[in-house]
């Protein structure tokens, strides 16, 4: 996730924490990050200072809301047909 983050600008904890899991992670998906919602979520609580696996229940379930408005504003369309295969069998660079 460091490695990530600092691909898109965010090189220390103070600016994610300062942006905040949502915008941090539309930067990621609008620069190619393929959407995970563990990974998002894992932000969320990381940045509360709480364990990844605390997040159950309702607030998860809000979360997921969260991750699926900003996965579908942000994240590149999928592939199809031939472009999908080679993408699953790691030929397509993704942008």
């Amino acid at each position: 996730m460091e490695q990530a983050f600092a691909r898109v600008g965010i090189k220390t904890a103070e600016q994610l924490r300062e942006i905040g899991t949502d915008a941090a992670y539309a930067k990621l998906l609008a620069n190619g990050a393929r959407p995970h919602f563990i990974a998002y979520y894992v932000i969320e609580m990381g940045l509360q200072g709480r364990p990844w696996n605390d997040c159950k229940g309702k607030e998860k379930d809000a979360l997921r809301k969260r991750f699926d408005a900003i996965k579908a504003r942000t994240a590149p369309a999928p592939l199809a047909g031939i472009e999908k295969i080679l993408d699953q069998i790691g030929v397509v660079e993704r942008p």
